[in-house]
């Protein structure tokens, strides 16, 4: 089964070292949470194949100033980088991102899709929090391919507008603004955000409704565009 767990933020622009220690944690966290979901790593490039990976400080730091060094790289869209990793059979992890940047339009994120055998126990809601403590988004969720076109098909959601799925992340002006009768279990954050446990899997029919819930509350309101700051 393939669940995806993202997090998207606005503008904000970091050295690249510091980029860099947020892709270190996040790799040992997943380390930690699913270790049988990557034992190996690689890079994938914009072209040509993708190379191995050691999945260190070092390396982070070289990847992050070579695309740096492209001709086409801005400062205010961000560093893109791309792993994937190998584990035991059926289990396979992707990290990619796009950070440390000051975009006027283009949403900053980080994104790790697993696929893990259908009978596999996968900590989705721990691996939203590790991205939420380390990344520090606007908004997370975790979803699959039935939730997101459950949305799209039902709940008029488009791609790149803040959304939530089985369980989401809202920083803490939008939790601010969560209805106090919605029925989800509400998990408080350090620094002040909110995990939301939403559904089970294969209930979109509750994401849906729930999603439909934070809209209507303001909760899940974009950031004005041009945007001028990193969460709501």
């Amino acid at each position: 089964m393939r669940r995806v767990v993202r997090g998207f933020w606005g503008p904000r622009s970091e050295p690249v070292e510091a980029v860099a220690d947020r892709w270190l944690r996040t790799l040992d966290g997943i380390a930690g949470l699913v270790p049988q979901a990557a034992d190996v790593w690689s890079q994938v490039h914009g072209n040509g194949p993708a190379t191995a990976f050691t999945a260190d400080r070092d390396a982070l730091l070289g990847a992050l100033r070579t695309a740096q060094s492209a001709t086409d790289w801005s400062d205010l869209t961000g560093t893109g980088l791309r792993l994937v990793g190998t584990g035991a059979p059926g289990w396979q992890a992707e990290v990619s991102g796009l950070a440390g940047g000051a975009p006027e339009f283009l949403l900053q994120s980080l994104a790790i899709t697993l696929h893990a055998p259908e009978e596999a126990v996968v900590p989705e809601e721990a691996l939203l929090a590790l991205l939420a403590r380390v990344w520090e988004p606007d908004f997370g969720d975790v979803s699959d391919d039935d939730v997101l076109d459950a949305l799209e098909d039902d709940a008029d959601y488009s791609v790149g507008d803040p959304v939530v799925g089985r369980a989401g992340y809202l920083s803490p002006a939008r939790a601010a603004l969560v209805p106090d009768d919605l029925e989800t279990v509400r998990e408080p954050l350090p620094g002040g955000g909110e995990l939301l446990s939403i559904a089970a899997p294969g209930d979109s029919a509750t994401v849906v409704r729930v999603y439909g819930r934070l809209r209507e509350a303001g909760a899940l309101a974009p950031l004005p565009r041009p945007m001028d700051r990193a969460v709501l």
